[in-house]
């Protein structure tokens, strides 16, 4: 199956407007570190080609109560409530401390697209598969202005065309600070992929994985409960206090009513209510 123009089209507009159906994980991302040069072809998910690209955002923070990092796909990536976004909102509108608080909880804009790996200099055993590039704004404006900005009329589907005429994508890894960069990357002149015939670019088509299907997303429930044990330290105990206690008072109160003696007063009274809570 080749890549139309009204797939191209699909592609586009979806980016814009931002069966081997199996979603992939953590083993399938590509992997790119500093100081390298990695060298990949871009491969549309054929299936439901305005699936080629998925944008999303993520939450991640040092867990408070353990210390490992956490994180989350936001459900703002499907315009949802989100529990961790609210709770950072809060945070900030609080005092000093809780604004130092939210500022360590980190909202980042993603992006995934299969790939085709031609040349990892790290990992050469990956080279010849499909691994899914995840990336962030500075890729992004690249294969944006490739599809539909100022390099489209030069490049546009080229970058998905695994013919001769199709390009690749190089994706210079180097260091600003102390954080990478990818400004260096860019689209290169049209080359074939070796090793590439009709037959195995269907394969390659094939394997794409279902991008929205990658990461577990969790309920506004489990993302709560996330932010009570990792921002609030909540422990799983003092959760399960609450109901108890909660039932007890029930018992004290309604079900088996503790004795009083006709001449207490009133505090007496509470005080010995108090005491059969057993707090």
């Amino acid at each position: 199956m080749k890549l139309n123009s009204s797939m191209f089209e699909s592609i586009r507009d979806a980016l814009v407007s931002s069966d081997n159906n199996n979603g992939g994980g953590a083993a399938d991302i590509l992997k790119t570190e500093v100081g390298n040069t990695y060298t990949v072809r871009l491969v549309p998910y054929m299936k439901d080609p305005k699936k080629t690209f998925f944008h999303y955002f993520q939450h991640g923070w040092n867990s408070l109560a353990t210390g490992q990092y956490v994180s989350a796909i936001s459900p703002q990536t499907w315009g949802e409530r989100d529990p961790i976004a609210e709770t950072r909102y809060k945070l900030y509108r609080g005092s000093d401390e809780e604004k130092a608080l939210a500022g360590k909880i980190v909202r980042a804009e993603k992006w995934l697209v299969n790939v085709y790996v031609v040349n990892d200099p790290v990992t050469p055993d990956n080279n010849g598969k499909v691994m899914i590039l995840r990336y962030g704004k500075q890729l992004q404006k690249i294969i944006a202005n490739a599809i539909d900005g100022e390099d489209a009329s030069d490049l546009g589907p080229r970058i998905f065309d695994f013919t001769p005429n199709g390009v690749n994508l190089k994706i210079v890894v180097e260091k600003q600070g102390d954080y990478p960069t990818y400004v260096s990357s860019k689209f290169t002149f049209p080359t074939e992929v070796k090793g590439v015939d009709e037959d195995t670019h269907q394969e390659i088509l094939d394997k794409a994985f279902d991008l929205e299907n990658v990461f577990n997303v969790k309920s506004y429930n489990e993302l709560k409960e996330m932010v009570d044990e990792h921002i609030y330290c909540v422990t799983e105990s003092e959760k399960t206090e609450k109901p108890v206690i909660t039932e007890t008072k029930k018992a004290v109160t309604v079900e088996k009513p503790v004795a009083v003696d006709s001449n207490q007063t009133d505090i007496d009274a509470i005080n010995q209510l108090l005491d059969g809570l057993d707090l």
